[in-house]
């Protein structure tokens, strides 16, 4: 286990990168913003007409450069040269109104925990590790956040990574010291990891609805980045999702981007892309809201490779557009999409939820929670992981109960 920080990346960004983004929000969002401009000061010094006919001639010349090289420049090279232009489908209008606020270059600074590269699963799916050495790593990306049911998910989930070879699992956790508790238990089920803390920006938090997860994503996106990884697969898990198998084997075929439906999603139950022939045609979802892509986090997977074409990756600050946003941001083409899940007929993870609780509160003195029961053992570890404290002075007492009577807890321990 090691610690190390990285400090923030420069900005990178370009025209093209906030035109784009901008042109996806929803018309009536409320968060349209209009640019405002400063009329010129009225006093104008003698010889500045002269000036200005002389200034003429060079600013036109200037208009027709940046004319000739927007109408014959590759995409690519105007992205590099900032002049914007970046491929957009003819069907698509143009939605102004997303204001810079939620698109900011990846320069978070990032701070990791702890982190290893040594598998030590001996067996998965009855082979030995060995027999995997050759498939793609898959980068699983999880964010999350410190409460109640955050220990319990996460172990489920791990107890599905402990069956995929070959998987590389980044837990972002949205909080900003790290978290010993996580980082043993991350630790202990032997599958290669990096934990990493990257807390939701103050300004995002009193939002509602709050851009939840986009930090910690964005956080793995740089970590990526700077490991300049371009071999395996990126594929963003929650950890309150159900995922079959399978979908592991499928997603490590990706060669640029896949798609599959994801279950339990919204009014219809479920979102995912319409393929006819072979070839994705559409998508079925019940809230589109203009964006482009309208898929679940769960339902798509990148080829390393394909992605760090675009050195301006990104996934803005804008609840509900993250996934569009961030398909935008890789320049995805609906030609470009590898169905998967038998051409999307078959639902490999699910969007299951956990009912979020308070943490719960066990009013009992502290004197008692000494060796002579196992109960301060018990709550001390229920306290690290977040699911329950002890009070002297708030809620209901605790009762112990024995033969289907309850007694004060006194009576058990004195």
């Amino acid at each position: 286990m090691s610690s190390a920080h990285y400090q923030a990346l420069e900005s990178q960004t370009s025209d093209e990168d906030n035109e784009d983004i901008e042109r996806r929000q929803h018309p009536n969002h409320p968060r349209s913003t209009t640019v405002k401009t400063t009329a010129p000061h009225p006093m104008v010094r003698k010889g500045a007409v002269a000036r200005r006919r002389c200034l003429l001639p060079l600013a036109g010349g200037a208009l027709f450069f940046i004319a000739f090289c927007y109408f014959t420049l590759s995409g690519e090279t105007r992205i590099t040269l900032g002049l914007g232009g970046g491929s957009e489908d003819s069907e698509e209008g143009s939605h102004r109104g997303l204001d810079s606020i939620h698109f900011r270059p990846l320069n978070e600074s990032l701070h990791i925990c702890s982190e290893s590269y040594e598998d030590r699963r001996q067996f998965m799916q009855d082979k030995p590790q060995s027999d995997y050495g050759l498939l793609p790593i898959i980068y699983f990306v999880t964010p999350t956040y410190p409460r109640r049911e955050q220990i319990p998910e996460l172990t489920r989930l791990a107890h599905t990574l402990l069956h995929v070879p070959r998987l590389h699992w980044l837990v972002a956790d949205d909080q900003e010291k790290c978290n010993d508790f996580l980082d043993t238990l991350l630790n202990r089920f032997g599958i290669p990891f990096t934990h990493m803390v990257s807390p939701m920006p103050i300004k995002f938090r009193n939002e509602k609805p709050a851009p939840r997860g986009v930090a910690n994503r964005r956080a793995a996106l740089q970590w990526l980045r700077q490991h300049n990884l371009t071999n395996g697969v990126l594929y963003f898990g929650d950890d309150d999702n159900t995922y079959d198998l399978r979908l592991f084997s499928e997603i490590r075929k990706t060669q640029r981007v896949s798609m599959f439906p994801v279950g339990l999603i919204a009014d219809y139950g479920v979102s995912g892309p319409v393929v006819r022939r072979g070839k994705v045609v559409g998508f079925l979802d019940s809230w589109v809201a203009g964006r482009r892509w309208p898929v679940d986090m769960a339902g798509f997977a990148v080829n390393l490779e394909y992605m760090a074409q675009y050195p301006y990756v990104n996934m803005p600050y804008k609840p509900g557009y993250e996934e569009d946003l961030f398909l935008r941001s890789i320049d995805l083409q609906m030609n470009l999409i590898e169905p998967r899940g038998n051409n999307c007929t078959e639902i490999l993870v699910w969007h299951t939820q956990t009912k979020s609780k308070k943490m719960g509160m066990v009013r009992l003195e502290s004197k008692y929670l000494d060796e002579r029961s196992n109960l301060g053992a018990l709550l001390l570890n229920l306290k690290l992981m977040g699911v329950a404290s002890t009070t002297e002075n708030e809620g209901r007492n605790a009762l112990i109960s024995k033969n289907g009577k309850e007694k004060a807890h006194s009576y058990f321990l004195s």
